[in-house]
């Protein structure tokens, strides 16, 4: 019997069974002949690309973002205009656990974005808090290995975490934010998301502007106790995965209103604190929220591999009117991002279906290399320049990327110092003026109870002070519940 639709290998030939091997007589050896059974073990073999090193474990969903006003006024990137509807692609991680880890531990949220542009496709990719741990990524390998498995035992270990951060007291406000209730967010869909980084909007007219993104949900904010995240961590390890897709199955799409903080540029250089500093917030009496926007979510992956796994974000992918600033971490973001795409997914990660321009014409002198499957007309020149009409670059088109005034001499030195600039106030803050007392003790507990989960003794005093640096009275109570529980 010819079944209308039959089994092929990979290059549509077809098969002659789908369960026995081609062997020498019944119970001989397996023949090196057979091409499609050898075919399938190779394939297998090679299912998996290298996870993330960092966010490796996350999923996604496609939507749009509709834009309701008008920020022309600070920056001329077309799919800001107002009334521009764009397609999108959202991808929410965990930071430091593998593919297989539980989506409930306490950690930061990637907010990775993708939108896909007349101009190209612009990744925005951030996180569930508006900073960082650290502000210079000379740091990021360092905090990054301290965030992840000891290499004797292959175990995670709080030591080397508080190791790194009493260590750096620059990470002290995103360990707040961390050990806070917006550690543990209920679902993605009950986060907000930031860019996080300082950008650069320019206008139509070359005026310049720095710019940080806010997406507010407009779920609400919900967050997990520590005892519900422990249990859903065994029982339910994908449980925000599973929420996500199985919401935008019934229809309850998520949505977040887009907004941002304008600073003008001449006004960066006396601000109170450094503008460009990833582990500091710009007030929001000092520089109000803007309306923007809605981003929604519409649409489940058809397939999570070809359209999540290998979804490649990259804060070097930015479109005219949008550019980057002196922000240390964000320029060394622009380097390794698409470099860690080059090894994980291939040089021509960008001809992928879910990575290439969708709304926007590619012409690039690129070619070849690994799996490369476009390519030019054969008429088509593959140098530059040339005479033949092949396409030269046109500065006016393209934008600058974001211009500001630098010193010409070499140095390794930090951020200049403004006049609130240190590495507790913001953290301070948080606590003091942000939180109200039932925060507070959550914020106490978790921070205990992650001390009291196999920390050396030989750094509590030096977590003690801390946190007393952070806050005098948080650091007491951190104190008098470590001391109470060891």
């Amino acid at each position: 019997m010819t079944n209308a639709r039959y089994t092929t290998n990979n290059v549509g030939i077809p098969v002659a069974s789908d369960n026995e091997s081609l062997t020498a007589g019944t119970q001989g050896p397996i023949l090196l002949h057979d091409h499609y059974l050898v075919e399938k073990l190779a394939h297998f073999n090679r299912e998996r690309v290298p996870e993330r090193v960092v966010h490796a474990k996350g999923a996604g969903a496609f939507g749009e973002l509709v834009v309701t006003e008008d920020v022309s006024a600070y920056t001329k990137a077309k799919l800001f205009r107002p009334g521009v509807k764009t397609e999108m692609l959202a991808r929410f991680s965990t930071v430091a656990g593998e593919q297989g880890s539980p989506d409930t531990w306490r950690d930061p949220r990637g907010f990775a974005l993708k939108f896909y542009t007349e101009d190209g496709n612009y990744d925005l990719v951030g996180n569930n808090t508006p900073i960082f741990f650290i502000k210079d990524p000379i740091k990021f390998p360092d905090f990054i290995h301290s965030q992840k498995r000891l290499p004797g035992s292959g175990l995670r270990d709080h030591t080397m975490q508080w190791d790194f951060w009493t260590l750096r007291p620059e990470t002290a406000h995103q360990v707040t934010w961390l050990m806070g209730d917006r550690g543990l967010p209920r679902t993605w869909r009950h986060m907000d998301g930031f860019g996080s980084h300082t950008y650069q909007w320019i206008n139509a007219d070359g005026e310049r502007f720095w710019v940080k993104y806010h997406f507010k949900t407009d779920q609400g904010i919900e967050f997990l106790t520590q005892d519900e995240a422990d249990r859903l961590a065994g029982s339910d390890p994908d449980y925000h995965r599973a929420d996500l897709y199985k919401a935008i199955e019934r229809g309850e799409f998520p949505s977040w209103t887009l907004h941002v903080q304008i600073m003008p540029v001449a006004e960066a250089e006396n601000y109170r604190f450094n503008p460009f500093d990833l582990t500091k917030v710009w007030s929001q009496k000092d520089y109000p929220l803007i309306k923007v926007g809605t981003m929604t979510l519409n649409r489940n992956p058809r397939n999570f591999f070809a359209e999540i796994e290998q979804a490649a974000f990259a804060p070097s992918n930015v479109v005219p009117g949008i550019g980057f600033s002196p922000d240390k971490m964000l320029l060394g973001r622009v380097f390794s991002y698409a470099d860690a795409h080059r090894y994980r997914i291939g040089v021509n990660h960008a001809q992928l279906p879910v990575n290439s321009a969708k709304a926007a014409r590619v012409d690039s002198y690129s070619k070849e290399g690994n799996m490369a499957f476009t390519f030019n007309d054969p008429q088509t020149p593959v140098y530059a320049p040339n005479s033949f009409g092949g396409p030269h670059a046109d500065p006016e088109r393209a934008g600058d990327e974001g211009l500001w005034n630098f010193g010409t001499e070499a140095v390794r030195a930090g951020y200049v110092q403004h006049p609130e600039d240190d590495d507790f106030g913001q953290a301070g803050t948080l606590v003091r003026d942000v939180m109200d007392d039932a925060e507070r003790e959550r914020l106490v507990n978790n921070i205990v109870g992650h001390v009291l989960g196999g920390t050396s003794e030989a750094l509590y005093e030096r977590i003690f002070e801390y946190w007393r640096n952070v806050d005098e009275e948080l650091g007491k109570r951190v104190e008098a519940g470590v001391r109470a529980g060891a």
